[in-house]
């Protein structure tokens, strides 16, 4: 039910979360310019690549993930990697045979610029927010996300990204530009239809998530995205507990957690993988453990995402777990994605 006394602090995280849409809008309309699909497919196409490494930090590592399924399923060797720990252990791997996909919302981190400064050889695509970054200029190919400015959380910026690295796997894929527009487009609309009913979602949300003091979002495939990103924008946004992780993960260890101030939050995902995710589900059930359902079939309204081409899903996943973190935001009384300890852009490593 409703929580008529929850009161949320209509700030500008919020503000940011409900112009997703238009962002991604946006995003759509720079990628269907004319030119740009050829633009991207001659170089990435034209050669055949030893390796291909995905790097990022925070959201920007966590939104490779469906990118990095993708490329497996097609058959390219990918390796995985936080910038952080490319540029310290991994620079071997640059050679003048691998194609680096680097994504950083602002294109300035301290990692970011360090990866730039000693990459010497290999193919760099830049997907980023920021135009007149050091990314953005210095790489071989600049994927722009449209999103505006940003206040703080990343959540235009996210959505976006991941519309751009969507698009990007297509063209690894073979696909046809206009098969690829096709399908991302209906992405604005179905987010605005999950958006259009914000203020109920975060409502809907206070019963289930209060005295939590301890959240475990987990998934399989590309739901990795989701749920890594949203226990990261949980933390820097409500300051609540938050961990990220595989299904299978909940299983091998952290069920010796279970008590009644944890939560565990389920995202159905891909058919290959729901059955498995619906067994975890009744099985914490079960045992009297407090757990929600992300997915197209839940019966909680904040938590349904439309039933969409699987293309889209990692998109629209994150919409729940934003409504979480203002709802438990509005649960502590503060306004949600209002920084203390850090800042928009990290510049020390």
């Amino acid at each position: 039910m409703p929580d008529s006394a929850l009161q949320i602090v209509e700030g500008r995280y919020l503000h940011d979360v409900l112009a997703q849409p238009v962002a991604l809008n946006a995003t759509l309309d720079w990628l269907r310019s004319a030119g740009r699909w050829e633009q991207a497919r001659s170089p990435l196409r034209s050669r055949s690549w030893n390796r291909i490494v995905l790097t990022g930090m925070g959201s920007s590592y966590h939104s490779l993930q469906p990118l990095y399924w993708s490329l497996v399923a097609g058959g390219h060797h990918v390796t995985l990697a936080e910038t952080s720990e490319l540029i310290h252990y991994g620079v071997a791997l640059c050679d003048e045979r691998t194609l680096i996909v680097a994504v950083s919302q602002s294109g300035a981190s301290a990692e970011t610029v360090r990866l730039l400064d000693l990459n010497l050889r290999s193919m760099v695509v830049g997907v980023t927010n920021t135009a007149d970054s050091p990314l953005a200029r210095r790489a071989q190919l600049a994927l722009l996300v449209q999103a505006g400015e940003e206040f703080s959380v990343s959540c235009k910026t996210y959505v976006g990204g991941l519309l751009c690295l969507q698009w990007l796997g297509e063209i690894f894929s073979g696909a046809t530009e206009a098969a690829t527009l096709k399908r991302l487009e209906p992405a604005a609309g179905f987010a605005g239809q999950y958006l259009r009913h914000w203020r109920a979602h975060i409502e809907s949300l206070a019963d289930p998530l209060r005295g939590k003091r301890h959240l475990f979002l987990v998934g399989r495939g590309d739901s990795l995205a989701a749920v890594a990103t949203g226990a990261l924008i949980i933390k820097e946004s409500a300051r609540v507990h938050a961990e990220g992780m595989s299904s299978a993960a909940l299983r091998h260890g952290p069920l010796e957690m279970l008590q009644p101030d944890m939560l565990s939050v389920v995202f159905s995902g891909a058919e290959r993988t729901r059955a498995l995710n619906q067994q975890l589900v009744a099985d914490l059930l079960a045992r009297g453990q407090p757990c929600l359902a992300v997915g197209s079939e839940t019966d909680r309204d904040a938590l349904r995402i439309a039933d969409c081409d699987p293309i889209l899903r990692p998109l629209l996943e994150i919409l729940p777990a934003q409504s979480m973190s203002l709802a438990l935001a509005a649960l502590a009384g503060r306004e949600a994605g209002r920084f203390q300890h850090t800042s928009k852009i990290t510049d020390s490593e």
